[in-house]
This record gives C-alpha cells, sequence and structure tokens, in this order.
C-alpha cells in the first residue's frame, strides 16, 4: 500500500515538522510558492528501470566476461510491465511531470526494422501520463543503442548520426502528439567528463572496460563494436554533436510544436590555487555542446557535485565535505551555479533535468532535497527563469556499472518481489510539491 501525506499534514508540514511522524522529517522553511507552470517531477530511464533489454549493447555487455558491471541489468525494476504502478506512485506525490526515456534497442532491434509493438507500448506509457496529469518529458537516448548500431561502430562511425535521426523521425511519428517534451540525448557530453576525470582512464577499472569491450568485439565477431560510455570520446563526439542536430531536425519534421531540447552533464567548475586548469577543464566537459544546446529549445541541467580543478587536473574531494555513497562530493551548491551557468551561457529555458543524491541514508536525500529546492529558489529570486526540478530518480534503481549497490530513489524496489516502498525523503518531497513551495 502507497502512503502518501494527506492535505492536513502538508499544510501542517508547512507550519512546523512534516506531520507524517516519518524518520529524518524537517521543517519546511517560510519561502513563496513556485512559478506558474514549475514543474515538479522525477526522472528515470528505459534501461535502468525496464528490465529485460536483450538487444542492447548494455545487455551483452552486462553479461560478458569479464565485464565493468557489478551486476546485469537483469529485470530491473521491472517497469516496462509495471509502468502504471509507477506512474501511480508519481502522481500521489502530486508531480505534474514525468521523465522517462524510450528504448532505441526495443522500437528498433534491427536496422530498419521498426516494432509496433514496443511503439504500441510506449503509446500506452504516455496516455498513462496523461491520465494522471503528468507532462510526459521524452529522452530518446539515455546511453544505450541497439546491439546491431553498436556492432556496426556505434557512434564512432559517421552515418551513425543519420540512423539515430531515422529512429528519431520513426518514433516522433507514433508518439509526438503524445510527448510534452522531448530531449535528444541525456548528457549528451558524458565524454567531455570522462576526459576531465583522468582516474576513469588510468585505473584498473578503466583496464577491465577496455577488456569487456575487446571480449564483445569476439563474441559479436565485430572488430568495431564500440558503446558511448566506453568508446573513444575523440570518435564519438563529433558524430553525436551531429545526431544531436539531425535528431533534433527529425523530430521538429514530423512534430513542428514539440520542445526539444538536450540536458548536459553540467558539474561545478572549481578552480584551486595558481595556475589552475579550471578554464581547460571547462572547455574539455563541454566542447561544442554548450553551442549545440544554444540551438536546441531549452537545456536541460544535470548536476551532482563539483570538479576541484589545480594545476595539475583534477583533485579529490575536500576532507570537509561529506562524500556520497559514489565517492563524490555532497555539494549541493554546485546545482545552483550550473543553473546559472546554463542560463548565462546557453540563453534558453532552463531545467533542472536530474540531481539526486546516491546514499542509503535517507535522511541525508531530505536533506539534500531542501538544499536542491533552496538553490533553485535563489536563482529564480535572481531572476533566473529556472522552469522545474525533477528528482533523481523516483526508484532504486540499475546504476550502470555500479549495478544495484547505489541507491538514488525516493522508492525502495525490492529486488525479488519488486514491490514498492516509499522513503521518508518520498514523503518530504511530496508535502514541497503539493504545497508547490519554494
Amino acid at each position: 500500500m502507497i502512503i502518501t501525506p494527506t492535505r492536513r499534514q502538508v499544510v501542517a508540514g508547512a507550519a512546523g515538522l512534516l506531520a507524517t511522524g516519518a524518520a529524518g522529517a524537517m521543517p519546511l522553511p517560510a519561502r513563496r510558492r513556485a512559478p506558474k507552470g514549475f514543474l515538479w517531477g522525477t526522472a528515470i530511464s528505459a534501461h535502468q528501470s525496464e528490465g529485460g533489454n536483450t538487444n542492447s549493447d548494455s545487455w551483452l555487455l552486462e553479461t560478458n566476461t569479464p565485464t565493468a558491471f557489478k551486476d546485469p541489468s537483469g529485470d530491473a525494476c521491472d517497469s516496462y510491465n509495471r509502468y502504471k504502478e509507477d506512474l501511480d506512485i508519481a502522481a500521489s506525490l502530486g508531480l505534474n511531470c514525468y521523465r522517462f526515456g524510450i528504448e532505441w534497442a526495443r522500437i528498433e532491434p534491427a536496422p530498419g526494422m521498426f516494432s509496433e509493438a514496443a511503439l504500441d507500448h510506449y503509446v500506452q506509457v504516455l496516455e498513462a501520463c496523461h491520465a494522471r496529469k503528468l507532462l510526459p518529458m521524452v529522452t530518446f537516448n539515455h546511453f544505450t543503442v541497439p546491439l546491431w548500431f553498436a556492432m556496426r561502430g556505434g557512434f564512432e562511425v559517421a552515418d551513425g548520426a543519420d540512423l539515430f535521426a531515422r529512429f528519431c523521425g520513426r518514433a516522433t511519428e507514433k508518439l509526438g502528439p503524445l510527448i510534452g517534451m522531448a530531449t535528444t540525448f541525456n548528457e549528451a557530453n558524458i565524454l567531455g567528463l570522462r576526459r576531465v576525470l583522468p582516474r576513469f582512464a588510468s585505473d584498473a577499472a578503466a583496464e577491465n572496460a577496455r577488456n569487456m569491450i575487446a571480449a564483445a568485439r569476439r563474441r559479436t565477431n565485430s572488430p568495431q563494436f564500440s558503446s558511448m560510455l566506453f568508446g573513444d570520446p575523440d570518435k564519438i563526439d563529433p558524430v553525436m554533436l551531429d545526431a544531436h542536430a539531425k535528431g533534433y531536425a527529425a523530430i521538429k519534421a514530423a512534430r513542428s510544436d514539440l520542445p526539444v531540447g538536450v540536458t548536459l552533464s553540467m558539474q561545478e567548475i572549481q578552480g584551486v590555487g595558481p595556475n589552475n586548469r579550471a578554464k581547460e577543464a571547462e572547455a574539455t566537459m563541454y566542447g561544442g555542446w554548450i553551442d549545440a544546446a544554444r540551438k536546441s529549445d531549452f537545456i536541460g541541467v544535470q548536476t551532482y557535485s563539483r570538479l576541484r580543478i589545480g594545476d595539475k587536473g583534477l583533485l579529490p574531494p575536500d576532507g570537509s565535505v561529506p562524500v556520497t555513497d559514489m565517492g563524490y562530493e555532497n555539494y549541493p551548491h554546485a546545482i545552483g551555479a550550473c543553473l546559472r551557468y546554463a542560463a548565462e551561457h546557453v540563453g534558453k529555458p532552463v531545467y533542472l533535468t536530474e540531481t539526486g543524491i546516491g546514499t542509503t541514508d535517507d535522511a541525508a536525500r531530505v536533506k539534500f532535497i531542501e538544499a536542491t529546492i533552496a538553490e533553485v529558489a535563489k536563482c529564480i529570486d535572481d531572476g533566473i527563469d529556472v522552469k522545474g526540478y525533477l528528482y533523481w530518480s523516483l526508484l532504486d534503481n540499475f546504476e550502470w556499472t555500479s549495478g544495484y549497490a547505489k541507491k538514488f530513489g525516493l522508492v525502495e524496489v525490492d529486488r525479488t518481489t519488486f514491490k514498492r516502498t516509499l522513503k521518508p525523503s518520498a514523503r518530504y518531497f511530496a508535502s514541497r510539491v503539493k504545497a508547490n513551495l519554494l
């Protein structure tokens, strides 16, 4: 049974302590309400939540020997079948937006063969969103690609951009009338962030990843096999920039009035000491993606922490700042800094499409959510038109190479029964959402 705050509890929470009596509940600050039309939501991806995505590149890599993944995705949260339950939870929290992905590997399991059944499934998901008054924000690519696409070289091959655009166009022809907002790529500049994090390219985990890709090439007899998260940034980035532009055009051709943006990984970059390389790190992380965002309809800011850059590059976490279970700093100030950066450098509507905290301490999650809302409020008070806040993630789901060990969700998912259980942080978030309180 899903337990959510009553209207009386929300009002009581706005005046003092959250009246659910949940552990970790916090006083609600006396702040003004969010602007008209502000989007409150959660974000989730297809592969991380749906389960059974057997035609994708990630499924192959997760089941490889060797593999860089702690766990295979397997059934994930079984959201492909339980999406109505997930949407019911989102609606019960008072949300008005639901960001999710459509899975290319399901829709086009073989080159040029589009599955009407898969498209019909996503029609049903979109209709279920509207039935619950949730604006559907759809991500066309959230890291995973069809296996056949990876086997031919993925986004390391120039015509990969055209194949992605073909998928975008075909999907929008069917789904477009029901989509509220769309983004081509999730964290399109993720490989730029990889460049800034030298340990990714030099530690034992990176060697394991290279061995995994080599094994995948042997297993599929595909010497060009490439997976976005583990591929060559110098080859992938220009093709993805082209893919975004062509995907944007294809979506617009199918539905011209649909707002189409791109989400970027935007961590606050702080220079430390003389001769620090912060500007170099900034240029490396964003590359051509700031300009691509300027040519889109909006930008999605996705911020989790800050990067401290000295004269030799990335510095370790500051010992005075707590770290999350993911190993990076719990530093919500970065959220406000990145919203401001996006507003200044992109000049398009700004949405906080993803932020959250990986922790098993739900009281820390409550504090993180409160701090995030405070950062959003400060930005709005300063005249920055932040149009929404979407927490990552609704569910404890598959967190890529970390498997199921890291917990970002507002909702716990039993790995055997798939039972969903709201955490105190979900109730706290609901109290702020239902009061529309910044």
